[in-house]
């Protein structure tokens, strides 16, 4: 029987941790080299030789989250809605989902932390697993992560309004809303949720704030222009002295967005649309014809607009 000194068991010790932390540093290198590889093939698309190069570079050194993100992309890519309910390519779905979720939980860097739950949550979309009842808890916990992002409120809202809950839809809109106030692009999105509930007064109230933040923007006062002009175009319900009204409305508003930016073509178009609906209302033939007179000359610069740009 051999009896090692004290001293004997610690330098054997300390020769092997040396053995295990090159062997481990090894690891490290030959798997930096498979992610570069893969990297390579990934930006070329070539998505299925890419996973193989990830999986490689996991498999020596599990402990680099990153790959998890691109691994899960690159089935992600390889993954063929038209196709669902073939085994295989479901397969491809279920491997994006499970590297994901590693990518989401463990990597450290935060914005590609919150990339792969963005990307997670998608998975759960119409056009993939169609289940948002999985995508609410990821999307609960992006917000967790950026709590002043509005984007992630934005995603759990359409997660209810799709559901149809729309109360729990409305509420977490106004929170994005509180989360960035002075964002007038937040305002927007939720006039955008307004208009798809037919609440007209709450549209036009949230996309007045968002002109209030951009004052010198002609693309918000256009933009109101264009709701003011569908709504005296298409709500037969009104009665004409409405209608006039948001005919006004919206010539006033792009008005301004003509002021701001005088080569608008989009503007100038849309003026042209509100008068030719004023001229429907209107009584008195002389007026009318003015009016329409002004909207043809309007669609004809709008024309030479068009065809400018499209010369280049």
């Amino acid at each position: 029987m051999v009896i090692r000194s004290s001293a004997a068991c610690l330098a054997l010790i300390a020769s092997l941790s040396l053995a295990l932390a090159g062997c481990a540093q090894v690891g490290q290198v030959r798997a930096m080299k498979a992610f570069k590889d893969g990297n390579k093939l990934y930006a070329a698309s070539d998505w299925k030789a890419a996973a193989a190069k990830y999986e490689e570079a996991i498999q020596m050194d599990p402990t680099n989250y990153t790959i998890y993100f691109y691994l899960a992309n690159s089935y992600d890519n390889m993954y063929r809605p038209a196709r669902k309910g073939e085994p295989a390519n479901d397969a491809l779905l279920q491997k994006a989902i499970e590297n994901y979720k590693l990518a989401g939980e463990k990597i450290e860097d935060p914005k590609l932390r919150t990339l792969s739950l963005e990307y997670l949550v998608a998975t759960y979309g119409p056009e993939k697993l169609n289940d948002p009842t999985l995508a609410e808890p990821v999307v609960k916990d992006m917000i967790k992560l950026s709590p002043s992002e509005p984007t992630n409120y934005f995603a759990l809202g359409k997660i209810y309004e799709d559901s149809g809950e729309y109360e729990l839809a409305e509420q977490t809109y106004l929170q994005a809303k509180a989360a960035k106030p002075n964002d007038p692009e937040v305002y927007t999105r939720i006039a955008a949720y307004y208009n798809r509930q037919g609440d007209f007064p709450k549209l036009i109230e949230y996309l007045s704030e968002a002109i209030k933040l951009q004052p010198n923007d002609p693309t918000a006062y256009y933009t109101i222009a264009t709701y003011y002009w569908d709504k005296s175009f298409r709500d037969f319900r009104l009665n004409d002295k409405d209608k006039m009204q948001y005919v006004k409305d919206g010539l006033t508003a792009v008005d301004k967005a003509i002021s701001i930016k005088p080569d608008y073509m989009e503007a100038i178009t849309y003026r042209g649309l509100l008068l030719r609906v004023q001229a429907l209302l209107e009584k008195d033939p002389k007026e009318q014809q003015r009016l329409l007179k002004e909207a043809d000359t309007l669609r004809d610069r709008a024309d030479q607009l068009r065809k400018a740009k499209a010369a280049g």
